[in-house]
């Protein structure tokens, strides 16, 4: 009997905690399972702040929680994950280490400790400076981790994935690029979106170490296009520590009786929120956000987008033909293009319809999983 091949993917975040990074190892994990030669584990983080390792299948795939002792920013820390990573790749078999980032830490480590076995480091953002107020130490320790850190992990993997362009990943000797994708089976056009309620809609997390995330400008914009379009609404879609300062910007603009935010939503419930809206904003300040995967899911539903022009946004949103781009962090050019998609019916179906086409095209999963796939077993057979 042959021994099947195992792809240990190692991942600082994985479901239920919703982010594009999780959903994408996510992805990973289950092609990985369901092929005949192939086995998968992973190896993540406990969400609750356990310190003690657990162990459960997760739609069939046996998930690794290591303990979490302490957490930077949106970092999770331990100092015992060198020698729990080594113990728990050579316990499950591993033949080959499959690790995500950015978030420094566990899937640093993973390529560290890896071995004779391949690594695959898959890199899903741009830099990861904030540029905010108060970011200085930051920033700071994001530059000296990007310029020291980062290019020693990066030669020491045998494989680099950059997801988009501006992932630094992107352009190395040794990497290749597949991008996030959609299920375009499950996120599927409902109404037209000139037909749907005039409902904006953000999908993403509200945590306050994400400001990047751009989510104030969105509701700032909201208070300004709820003048022009009377019946229009905003749901904030996703959780977070920032969530209730999120809530008293509304009210402090005169909108929170318009401004909703019924927490993350999984399943049909995310499904059905993205189908249904007429918009679909991302309002990203920054190149750490190096695709949006939000977006895909919205044009998969024919839901037009506006993004903002900065890091991967451009590359996946095609401005006059999929959906609008604007400058990041500029509420009065964000109201006036979701305005716009908002009151021009037709402008807002021919959008959605090229969305639902490039969804189809481009970002469908089982070609960009197949290329892991692939990328595996090629490994697999010169290892």
């Amino acid at each position: 009997m042959t021994r099947l091949c195992t792809i240990a993917i190692v991942t600082p975040y994985y479901p239920p905690k919703i982010g594009g990074v999780e959903q994408y190892a996510a992805r990973i994990a289950a092609a990985v399972a369901a092929a005949a030669d192939l086995r998968a584990v992973v190896l993540t983080t406990r969400l609750d702040g356990g310190r003690r390792t657990t162990v459960s299948i997760e739609d069939g795939v046996p998930v690794v929680r290591l303990g979490v002792w302490l957490k930077l920013s949106n970092t999770p820390l331990s100092p015992l994950w060198p020698f729990q990573l080594r113990h728990w790749l050579r316990r499950t078999g591993a033949d080959i280490v499959n690790a995500h980032a950015p978030v420094p830490g566990l899937g640093d480590l993973a390529v560290a400790v890896a071995g004779r076995r391949p690594s695959v480091l898959t890199y899903h953002a741009g830099s990861m400076h904030k540029g905010e107020s108060g970011s200085g130490t930051a920033d700071r320790l994001i530059g000296l981790y990007e310029e020291a850190v980062l290019p020693r992990v990066f030669a020491r993997a045998r494989q680099l994935v950059a997801v988009s362009p501006v992932s630094l990943a992107e352009g190395l000797p040794h990497a290749v690029r597949i991008t996030p994708g959609v299920d375009t089976d499950r996120f599927t056009p409902g109404e037209p979106a000139s037909r749907r309620p005039r409902t904006v809609v953000y999908v993403g997390r509200m945590d306050r170490s994400s400001a990047w995330k751009g989510v104030d400008v969105l509701v700032r914009a909201f208070a300004r296009l709820a003048a022009e379009v009377p019946d229009a609404r905003l749901r904030l879609v996703g959780d977070g520590d920032a969530v209730t300062g999120l809530r008293a910007l509304a009210a402090e603009l005169g909108v929170a009786d318009r401004v909703q935010t019924p927490g993350a939503l999984r399943g049909a419930a995310l499904t059905e929120a993205v189908r249904t809206a007429a918009v679909l904003a991302l309002p990203s300040l920054t190149e750490a956000e190096s695709f949006g995967m939000a977006l895909v899911e919205a044009m998969a539903c024919a839901t037009p987008v506006v993004g903002s022009d900065v890091g991967g946004i451009p590359h996946v949103l095609t401005h006059g033909e999929t959906g609008l781009l604007v400058p990041p962090g500029d509420p009065d050019a964000l109201a006036s293009a979701c305005v716009k998609l908002l009151s021009d019916g037709a402008l807002a179906d021919h959008m959605g319809a090229a969305g639902r086409r490039t969804a189809e095209q481009r970002y469908a999963w089982p070609a960009l999983t197949a290329r892991y796939l692939d990328l595996f077993r090629t490994l697999q057979r010169s290892s």
